[in-house]
């Protein structure tokens, strides 16, 4: 049983408002015990893409982050918009970090990467039958896209050479469900 859940909320106040993510401070009590505070990422959540040119393959894109100071390998991936359906978001981000268009997909998981300061979901598809029809990333991005086996790339997830997180799960649950 949660000690602590949002009908124990007493105030919520919005700390910062961003282009990505707003942050609010929620301060909760309960009878007998003291108040105490949580801050929270308020994010509109995500999509992430496992595209599949050919069966036992993967398109990674390899990508700098700024926040970390490092090239990442990823599964293509973006931001839902505010209102913005989650598979046109998914269509949408494929097309424009690969230039690749899907003809076929599935939706194969959902998961919340940081739940214990942020609110973001992530929904992850499976995309396949693909179209190439050229590339337009957002200005601030910079993408190379490689294609690798999925057993390569869950070796390279075994090495540490990938990293992240929604990668790491989505390469994990394509290959062992």
């Amino acid at each position: 049983m949660a000690l602590y859940t949002r009908k124990h909320l007493l105030e919520s106040q919005k700390v910062f408002s961003g282009h990505i993510f707003n942050v609010r401070k929620d301060y909760l009590s309960r009878e007998g015990s003291g108040r105490i505070e949580r801050e929270i990422v308020e994010h509109n959540g995500g999509v992430t893409i496992a595209c599949q040119p050919k069966p036992g393959q993967i398109l990674l894109a390899k990508q700098y982050r700024y926040s970390i100071d490092q090239e990442l390998f990823e599964l293509p991936a973006g931001r839902v918009e505010v209102g913005e359906d989650r598979l046109i978001a998914a269509k949408r981000e494929l097309a424009e970090e690969t230039g690749y268009w899907a003809n076929n997909w599935r939706e194969f998981a959902q998961l919340y990467p940081a739940p214990g300061f942020c609110n973001e979901l992530l929904t992850l598809y499976l995309a396949t039958d693909l179209e190439w029809r050229g590339t337009n990333p957002d200005h601030d991005e910079e993408i190379e896209i490689v294609t690798v086996s999925m057993s390569e790339a869950w070796q390279w997830a075994l090495a540490g050479k990938i990293t992240d997180a929604k990668t790491i799960a989505g390469l994990a649950l394509l290959l062992f469900s």
